[in-house]
């Protein structure tokens, strides 16, 4: 620190570019998000008809057929139904405008309603598993449960042509929208269901083995647990604020050094605020050499770097001609030590 004060002298800048371009790049940006939540919230609604017509069904088909591989899909239909209303709200809130206490509005409210399903499907899992015990306990004891192979199969039939019709609709709005994704992945694990009790079905059908249906009952268990594992620890990622995966940091701050003028780049932290708007802060420590005039196309050199070249959306830098004063923050300047490792 006091080698970087000696070289630097003791004054401090703090510089905002306002350009006009960057105005129209985050207008841009605004605009395509906002078509991507109305065309992710059109299939959602689409898809809501969808997946009703398919719980009713199976609810009907599950109670004539006694299979409670049937009931346990039409229960995970149920929590699939409510994920896409608590999703369509979800982007509804996030399209509220920012306030003075809420900075950046209701983004959040996404990520917190994957958790919430995130968390529904577990549950769901678990009360499957808890229904299977029973089915597999009462075999044990000599008390069948017979199953009606014929419905299950007529069943699975036309909710599989149902889900492969939502996961169509869904996948190419899954690609912009974390929410979207969400429901995608509970889509897909209800059309590995959908196998499940069409596997189920043929099996009782004509080899009369109800054992089949428990069992494949626990196998979409473990379909729904799988499903969600990997919606928790996106989720887990945003809410503790880690860098986002995509977003090498040593790298970036490589990279901006590289740029003539800039000495050092410091205090960086980067978050996801929700998924495909990300945000970034740093200190940006230049030669004290130069001037005001200088400093502003420096600062959109840098911001450029940063927004097409990396991705991130909201970015914040602040411009620093010495260290001075700087003892309290975390500079973050392991990348200097990797990049001196590979240059030896």
């Amino acid at each position: 620190m006091t080698a970087f004060d000696n070289r630097f002298g003791m004054s401090s800048e703090t510089t905002h570019d306002h350009a006009g371009h960057h105005a129209h790049s985050a207008q841009s940006g605004h605009g395509h998000a906002h078509d991507f939540r109305g065309a992710g919230k059109r299939a959602l609604w689409i898809v809501l008809g969808l997946l009703i017509t398919h719980l009713v069904i199976e609810i009907v088909g599950g109670i004539l057929a006694g299979s409670l591989g049937l009931l346990a899909h039409a229960t995970h239909m149920i929590t699939d139904a409510v994920a896409v209303c608590l999703a369509i709200f979800a982007m509804w809130v996030a399209e509220r405008p920012a306030t003075i206490t809420r900075t950046f509005g209701f983004q959040r409210a996404e990520v917190l309603v994957v958790m919430f399903n995130a968390i529904a499907l577990w549950v769901l899992a678990s009360w499957i598993c808890y229904e299977a015990y029973l089915r597999l306990t009462e075999h044990a004891h000599g008390h069948g449960h017979e199953v009606e192979g014929g419905i299950m199969v007529a069943v699975a039939i036309i909710g599989l042509g149902i889900q492969a019709t939502a996961a169509w609709v869904l996948h190419r709005s899954s690609r912009h929208s974390f929410n979207v994704e969400g429901v995608f992945w509970h889509i897909i694990a209800d059309m590995l269901g959908v196998v499940d009790v069409l596997i189920s079905g043929i099996i009782a059908l004509f080899f009369h083995w109800d054992l089949v249906d428990p069992i494949l009952s626990l196998f979409i268990a473990a379909l729904i647990l799988i499903s969600s594992v990997r919606l928790a620890i996106r989720v887990f990622r945003v809410l503790l604020e880690l860098v986002p995966p995509h977003l090498d940091m040593y790298h970036l701050c490589s990279t901006l050094e590289e740029v003539p003028g800039v000495t050092l780049i410091h205090d960086v932290h980067a978050w996801t605020i929700t998924p495909g708007y990300e945000a970034l802060t740093a200190h940006v420590l230049i030669d004290p050499g130069y001037s005001a005039e200088q400093t502003g196309p420096l600062l959109r050199q840098l911001r450029q770097i940063i927004r097409h070249d990396f991705g991130v959306r909201h970015v914040t830098l602040q411009v620093e001609q010495s260290l001075d004063g700087c003892a309290e923050e975390n500079h973050h300047v392991g990348h200097l030590a990797a990049r001196s490792h590979a240059e030896t």
